[in-house]
């Protein structure tokens, strides 16, 4: 059974959240009182992308509060989320633009305009306020969760205390096709104190996802102490793969030489796409794709070429 029919997960209304405490909507802080870190939680980057939701309304439900610190719960965009039509339940991830690649000052400061980028501008001291930031997100396909960050020494630390997922997609020249949120301003820059990353929870409408935005979010709370640490789980060791290629569709004829989920693994100069006039090949011995388009559009990610580093 494919991911378009299954839908364990459905929006659910977030109004009642619009009102928050800082002068911007859907965003809420919470101020122990105590010396300790800033840490945001961000959710709804992409609208059809529910895990965060699950995740950040679980917390403001059940009134969790920093134990030291500061903690900021926000859910970014909400347009794209109100636009759900569960016949089409991939048509929710943007009205205009991708909200996880218009994250530098030239894009945030030009006059293009557009739903995100308008929420994004409004979010911007709620970003710059937070020492450390978890951006959750979900895939298309049903595969294993995994982090995504900078190849910052202080992100790796963080992945690697709060010990799941276990899988690490490690940038060390950025996406490739624009700027995340998790590469915003100070963020990006090697000197930069804060850890920011992103933690991909799995299948955008599986139970299971909103169940690992949750562990992760717990355990990035509990990292920074602004939560008590729960039960520690058997680990395992990392997987780690380190981002060598975005490949961006460049024809309406893209297609992969085979049916593609995410880590299938290809031998150096094996084909794995045809894109136009272009072949996409393995980089690499054991080349590992990750988040391989469903539907290829021009000017949209097409797949991510990676190698595993250990």
């Amino acid at each position: 059974m494919t991911a378009e029919q299954v839908l364990e997960v459905l929006p659910r209304d977030l109004s009642a959240y619009r009102q928050g405490n800082t002068g911007v909507d859907y965003v809420h802080r919470f101020d122990s009182g105590r010396p300790g870190p800033h840490v945001l939680i961000n959710a709804l980057t992409h609208g059809n992308e529910l895990c965060g939701m699950t995740a950040v309304t679980h917390l403001l439900d059940t009134g969790v509060r920093p134990l030291v610190g500061t903690l900021t719960l926000s859910f970014a965009n909400v347009q794209a989320y109100e636009s759900f039509d569960a016949a089409k339940p991939f048509d929710s991830r943007q009205i205009v633009h991708n909200m996880n690649r218009i994250w530098s000052h030239e894009m945030l400061n030009s006059s293009e305009d557009s739903p995100e980028l308008r929420r994004a501008r409004l979010m911007r001291p709620v970003v710059e306020a937070a020492d450390h930031v978890l951006d959750i997100h979900s895939t298309i396909q049903d595969v294993e969760p995994f982090w995504v960050y900078p190849a910052h020494a202080r992100n790796a630390a963080v992945a690697l205390g709060v010990g799941m997922p276990q899988i690490h997609l490690v940038m060390p020249n950025g996406l490739g096709s624009g700027t995340p949120l998790i590469e915003y301003g100070a963020f990006g820059q090697a000197a930069h104190h804060g850890a920011a990353m992103v933690v991909e929870c799995g299948q955008h409408f599986k139970t299971s996802a909103g169940d690992v935005a949750l562990a992760a979010t717990q355990g990035f709370l509990a990292h920074f102490g602004l939560i008590a640490p729960g039960p520690v789980a058997p680990s395992r060791p990392a997987r780690r793969y380190e981002l060598l290629q975005t490949c961006i569709v460049q024809s309406s004829e893209f297609r992969f030489i085979k049916p593609c989920v995410g880590f299938e693994v290809f031998a150096q100069g094996e084909l794995i796409a045809l894109n136009g006039h272009e072949e996409i090949r393995a980089l690499c011995d054991d080349c590992t794709i990750l988040m391989p388009t469903r539907e290829p559009i021009v000017g949209r990610e097409a797949v991510y070429l990676a190698k595993p580093i250990s």
